[in-house]
């Protein structure tokens, strides 16, 4: 029996996407596809995998699990916790494979089906144990969007319900439970309702394909990544709230504004028609290079969200507190102390390919914050009205790091008495140092904004590391001045 191990069935977009989910997560990976190119396939995916995902931690992830692949289901799915079917949306096809699965899996293994169309009593139809089967549809790409449709249908087992909840918050997904079956769940109904009304505007030749697209990544799906749908309208109901938004807009509902009811035929003149709007429209692109545009702009407002902590982004904070744990000083404090291990995120670079130089900053900013967490110095320290603030700052840029390199700062406390903390921070990515930051900062009392002494649990805690480092030989580069060798 392995708990922290998946089967992935059909290894495809979304397989491939559920597989550098698992896998970066820390989880051991087995992938059946019987399609020859399925490793290469899901190699690919992994790699933009890779370079995305670790960049939406402010901390480090597991260490990544170890992908395989096999040539029967059997052996794919023998003592994992968790199995994906993603083969294509062919209901034969996939009752097919549920038997011949359940032949050889865990009876308490979750069987989740990537579906985004049919219901889980469906599925389960010819299946030896039904309530092992549950409808897990998620989004593209798997491994940055959070959220999944747990579907259950009647004879679905509780407790494979919520085992499937625990798993799949404990990978950083959004398990959004959908109470009753319904034809594509939630979230494809109104995909399906907006691409209705597109194919209308382009038919009557109202809008092309780049005119749509400009209406939602322009406007209101920026809204909506941040809102949803309700809370977006309740603000716009203004000090009255959604009571009144609905008064005031409600009877628009009446009006001929949609043709959502009316659906147009595809001809081949209407597909001709959007097939070439689209290749007029994103044609210079490759498949990959729009994959990894896409995972870039997602990572910028993910992590955008992330710092106002709304949203996906209060999600993502969510999951770096689960990955991280309890926030300890080393019962060794006789070397330096690591402060930051994390991978650095897309964003952080700039137009020389390389991480941008006040990325150094917030990287050596975090650390202080962290060393200043260890010594007591905490949220609740500082909301009793004392903190340190930084007086002065020295970084050296030694070396260049790119996106997705895995960095750590290791910390060493030069001096901490009184109302002092000078601080030495190392930037490293493996045995390669990259940067160095020296930091001094003065304990200072949040009423008068003047300096002022610790409490006396956080100066004898300093101390204490300050008195170990100073057994440590003195960093280069400490005391250093700009233009000073």
């Amino acid at each position: 029996m392995v708990e922290r191990a998946a089967a992935i069935v059909g290894g495809g977009v979304i397989g491939g996407g559920w597989a550098a989910r698992f896998l970066l997560m820390g989880w051991e990976v087995r992938v059946f596809d019987p399609d020859p190119e399925a490793e290469r396939k899901i190699n690919e995916v992994l790699a933009n995998a890779r370079r995305s995902l670790p960049g939406l931690s402010d901390v480090a992830l597991p260490v990544e699990g170890r992908l395989s692949f096999h040539e029967t289901m059997s052996s794919a799915v023998d003592g994992v916790s968790w199995i994906q079917e993603s083969v294509p949306e062919r209901l034969e096809l996939k009752r097919k494979v549920y038997q011949t699965l359940q032949e050889h899996c865990r009876h308490d293994a979750v069987i989740g089906s990537s579906t985004s169309g049919f219901k889980p009593s469906e599925l389960q139809g010819c299946a030896a144990r039904p309530g092992q089967i549950v409808v897990t549809h998620p989004f593209n790409p798997v491994y940055l969007l959070p959220l999944v449709e747990l579907v259950p249908s009647a004879q679905t087992d509780p407790a494979i319900v919520q085992s499937a909840k625990e798993i799949l918050t404990s990978i950083g997904m959004h398990p959004l439970l959908v109470r009753a079956e319904i034809d594509a769940h939630i979230a494809d109904r109104f995909l399906e309702a907006v691409w209705r009304e597109a194919l209308w505007l382009i038919k009557d030749g109202i809008a092309t394909t780049q005119e749509i697209d400009d209406a939602i990544r322009y406007g209101f799906g920026l809204r909506w990544a941040q809102m949803g749908l309700f809370e977006t309208y309740r603000i716009a109901g203004g000090e009255a709230g959604m009571r009144h938004f609905i008064e005031q807009f409600g009877p628009c509902l009446e009006w001929p504004w949609t043709k959502l009811m009316d659906v147009p035929e595809l001809t081949d003149e209407l597909i001709d028609k959007v097939a070439d709007q689209s290749d007029t429209q994103s044609g210079q692109y490759t498949i990959r290079e729009l994959e990894r545009a896409r995972d870039d702009n997602l990572v910028t407002i993910l992590r955008g969200l992330k710092a106002q902590d709304w949203g996906a982004g209060k999600l993502l904070n969510a999951q770096d507190r689960r990955v991280e744990g309890a926030v300890r000083l080393p019962d060794d404090v006789s070397q330096p102390i690591v402060t930051v291990a994390r991978a650095v995120p897309l964003d952080w670079t700039d137009y020389n390919g390389h991480m941008n130089e006040a990325r150094y900053l917030q990287a050596f900013g975090d650390a202080t914050d962290r060393m200043m967490a260890l010594v007591g110095c905490d949220a609740a320290y500082i909301a009793t009205g004392g903190s340190y603030f930084t007086a002065e700052t020295h970084i050296r840029h030694l070396d260049e790091v790119h996106a997705g390199a895995q960095i750590r700062v290791e910390t060493q406390v030069l001096s901490g008495a009184g109302k002092k903390m000078h601080l030495f921070h190392r930037m490293f990515e493996g045995e390669r140092e990259l940067a160095t930051g020296e930091h001094m900062l003065i304990h200072v009392s949040l009423e008068t904004r003047r300096a002022s002494e610790p409490a006396a649990a956080v100066a004898t805690t300093l101390a204490r590391v300050a008195a170990a480092h100073a057994a440590l030989p003195v960093p280069d580069g400490a005391g250093k001045a700009v233009g000073v060798r």
